[in-house]
């Protein structure tokens, strides 16, 4: 029972618990800056559209409804400028953390393969690794590395923790080389709905990938942009031989989106307006605690999208943390995310309005 976990980290949250008593403790109470988690109700239109599901006695499946399929490619075409998708292109999947996790394993790779993502990145995909055997490989640039024995390489823009987003002319430079290569593409683009002072571009939009799906495939999330992290709804796209041998496995596997939350996807995804209202809210958010970060001695690197800042007072993260802690808000520390962010936390902006004025006021 023990092999598999041994190859694991330690979970990195749990290093955190000692500064939120700390950040609990302040007499306004905390503010919690540190997990990205939605916090504004679900829009109506979604929770009607589950609630009217909800009499599902049977199995759902693992591929989804037609209707889902629909409202996936759908806007996979209208938001991602994808061309010619079908069905076959899309495939449902329960939460994009699972995925992250057991894609390696599902994937088929172990012992001798190498898995590559950022330097500084999301630990699941470290996680993913280990939990198949394969060994992790971080990079800056991923062409330069070897790809010799290289079978998944992540993308993920913008990034989580840094915010940062990869131009349209990177992006195609770094799919043109993988293809080269024969190396499988997975892009992270969760926060893609998130832009702030960029405008992120999918790896599927033509002028990327020339119009061509293969050996791509991008991650798509609900979690962030309609405030469904509770619900697990994410999918993925792109080339379809990858996905259909995916759905195979997770035929077997019984990992099957719950029948309510597929019809709350195709509500959501048919759904601009509550999109634009959540923008609104956290372009709010975020400008307050940008001004209140800089105007307290921190520097903000990259964060021109996604739901966080990448701050800095040029000190050991852990300092930091615990600096703020006293002051009752809880960040994370930047080396969850890879060595290099040993001198900075990561700030989410997804707290009520209340509290991020709370943070603001200590902060001034």
């Amino acid at each position: 029972m023990s092999a598999v976990s041994s190859r694991l980290p330690v979970f990195p949250w749990d290093k955190l618990e000692p500064y939120k008593k700390t950040a609990l403790a302040h007499p306004d109470g905390i503010v919690d800056l540190s997990v990205g988690t939605p916090v504004d109700p679900v829009p109506a239109l979604i929770q009607e559209a589950l609630v009217a599901a909800a009499d599902s006695p049977g199995y759902p499946t693992v591929w989804g409804t037609p209707a889902l399929r629909d409202a996936l490619t759908d806007w996979c075409g209208r938001r991602l400028g994808a061309t010619g998708f079908a069905h076959q292109n899309v495939l449902p999947v329960v939460g994009s953390k699972e995925l992250v996790a057991w894609l390696p394993t599902q994937l088929g790779l172990g012992a001798g393969d190498k898995v590559a993502y950022p330097r500084l990145a999301y630990p699941t995909y470290e996680v993913g690794a280990r939990l198949c055997g394969a060994e992790a490989v971080v990079y800056d640039d991923p062409t330069e590395l070897d790809p010799a024995g290289l079978r998944l390489l992540w993308l993920n823009s913008p990034s989580n923790p840094t915010g940062e987003v990869l131009p349209k002319d990177e992006l195609t430079r770094i799919v043109a080389w993988a293809r080269e290569h024969g190396v499988l593409v997975f892009s992270d683009e969760c926060y893609l709905e998130l832009g702030w002072e960029a405008d992120p571009v999918s790896v599927l939009h033509p002028d990327v990938c020339g119009g061509s799906y293969e050996g791509i495939v991008a991650v798509h999330s609900l979690s962030k942009r309609s405030n469904l992290a509770g619900y697990r709804a994410a999918f993925i796209a792109g080339d379809a031989a990858v996905l259909g041998e995916l759905l195979q496995i997770r035929k077997h596997g019984g990992m099957m989106t719950a029948a309510p939350v597929q019809a709350a996807t195709v509500a959501a995804l048919g759904d601009d307006a509550h999109v634009a209202e959540q923008r609104e809210r956290y372009a709010a958010r975020r400008a307050a605690l940008k001004a209140a970060l800089e105007a307290h001695g921190f520097r903000i690197e990259h964060s021109e999208a996604s739901l966080y800042l990448w701050a800095t007072r040029d000190e050991p993260c852990w300092d930091t943390v615990a600096y703020l802690a006293e002051k009752g808000v809880l960040v994370a520390p930047g080396d969850f995310y890879g060595e290099a962010g040993d001198r900075f936390v990561r700030v989410a902006f997804t707290a009520t309005d209340e509290r991020v004025a709370a943070a603001v006021k200590r902060l001034s």
